[in-house]
């Protein structure tokens, strides 16, 4: 692929191979799951073989597990899906598959206690701006960081109830690209959020949501009004 830049970006084929990187977790399976169901073709990475295998056989749809390394190097588009205490090491670690290429963080940096979710600080600014300094070569989008994974497995809902994706990027093809993945999933729309430096606060909302889902015992996400 030819390296992206702030004025251009290289298409994505019509049908991207998205690696999930961290795919065996609850997020990672449940967007494996969507996008292999909209026949995308889908890997998921583990730093165990076996438990990514045992993961994509569990989603079913064609997809595919692997080692995080191996996933990587194959795909079109990466997606970071891990916990947030092994986000950094990660991405240390996959520079050079992932260079040139797109990568959609998801991660949220929370803590929990008594009291519940809270957003924890990062000397980046954010999840995805960290992921940014830590692959230079790659172009780093934030998404996909309120959608409920109960919703995206559960296999007896056609649609995700409508809510939408904030979608935040320095590179415009990069989060129109985003944005049309999100399309993808019945229920999703993918809307531009503002650039990365605005990533802070919309992984930071995800408590908020965590507390609200809490209280009413439901799956609420976010919806933009008058888009």
């Amino acid at each position: 692929m030819v390296p992206m830049s702030e004025n251009s970006a290289p298409a994505l084929p019509e049908h991207p191979i998205i690696a999930v990187l961290g795919g065996t977790g609850d997020q990672g399976l449940g967007l494996a799951y969507r996008w292999a169901r909209s026949g995308l073709r889908v890997l998921i990475g583990s730093r165990d073989r076996e438990r990514a295998e045992a993961a994509a056989a569990q989603v079913g749809h064609g997809v595919i597990g692997g080692t995080n390394d191996d996933v990587a190097e194959r795909c079109d588009v990466a997606l970071v899906a891990v916990p947030w205490a092994g986000h950094a090491p990660l991405l240390e670690s996959l520079r050079e598959p992932l260079r040139d290429k797109l990568v959609i963080d998801c991660v949220n940096p929370l803590g929990f206690d008594k009291q519940g979710a809270h957003c924890l600080d990062v000397a980046e600014g954010s999840a995805a701006q960290q992921a940014q300094a830590l692959l230079p070569d790659s172009v780093v989008v934030g998404a996909f960081h309120h959608v409920s994974a109960v919703l995206l497995q559960d296999r007896d809902l056609e649609s995700v109830p409508d809510m939408d994706i904030l979608v935040l990027g320095d590179v415009r093809a990069a989060t129109d690209a985003v944005q049309e993945l999100a399309d993808r999933i019945p229920g999703l729309r993918g809307i531009y959020g503002g650039r990365l430096r605005n990533c802070g606060q919309v992984e930071g909302l995800t408590a908020n949501l965590i507390s609200i889902n809490r209280r009413y015992k439901t799956h609420a996400g976010v919806r933009i009004t008058d888009v």
